[in-house]
């Protein structure tokens, strides 16, 4: 008589080697590269709406500061997420680019970039880019590291006055130069990321993969346009 052997259903759930595996992998790290991106888009898009209440005045912005120093925890916990992404996008895309190289060993029988664009090319670059001002710019506004007389700033209500930081920080030129330059190649990469994401994800309709590429484009030009308008209109004087 046979003794019949139970052999136990194989888990539904992810093993740390089956991660592990998928991260590996070329499709691995652009879906990687393109989640951590999408998370950094939309905390963009929210920095620039809190930025852009400096054209309503200075209790405005001043109250939208405070609302977010009253989140505590939750402006943390936020905080915390969005440089565990910003490491990982920034590994995961440096290493993508180190596979890329070893993959190209064969030069291309026309000289030349044939299907690639500018903002494709840079992207490892102006990343890195972006990613020396966001250090620079948390030292600035965030912490008050290099300018930390900002910390006595104080409106009539007695609230930290971010109004006055952002006019007396973008009246020094090489500031606003260094920002203006910085939200530039944001927006050059955001013009090319947000192309890849979606190849990435595997949008096979052509019509709306071009649709949303150009959308993404027209977003990532806005995003510029929308950080840039603020420190040239202090600049030029016209709010202060």
């Amino acid at each position: 008589m046979s003794v019949a052997t139970f052999t136990p259903a194989p888990s539904k759930k992810f093993s740390k080697n089956s991660i592990v595996a998928f991260y590996q992998s070329s499709i691995g790290k652009k879906t990687v590269v393109g989640v951590t991106g999408l998370i950094w888009v939309l905390y963009v898009l929210g920095h620039l709406a809190g930025n852009l209440q400096i054209f309503l005045g200075q209790n405005r912005i001043n109250a939208y500061a405070e609302f977010l120093h009253y989140l505590g925890p939750i402006l943390w916990a936020v905080r915390i997420v969005l440089i565990v992404a910003l490491v990982t996008h920034v590994v995961a895309t440096l290493q993508l680019a180190q596979e890329n190289r070893v993959a190209k060993s064969t030069k291309y029988a026309v000289p030349g970039y044939q299907r690639s664009t500018l903002a494709s090319r840079t992207m490892a670059v102006t990343g890195l880019f972006v990613l020396c001002f966001v250090v620079y710019h948390i030292l600035h506004f965030t912490l008050q590291v290099t300018h930390p007389q900002y910390r006595d700033l104080h409106d009539s209500l007695g609230r930290h006055d971010v109004y006055r930081m952002m006019i007396l920080g973008f009246r020094e030129p090489l500031v606003s130069l260094f920002y203006l330059l910085a939200v530039f190649f944001l927006g050059s990469h955001l013009s090319h990321g947000i192309a890849s994401v979606i190849q990435t994800l595997g949008v096979d309709n052509r019509k709306l993969s071009e649709s949303i590429t150009k959308s993404g484009t027209v977003l990532a030009w806005l995003v510029f346009a929308g950080f840039a308008v603020i420190p040239i209109v202090i600049l030029l004087r016209i709010i202060s």
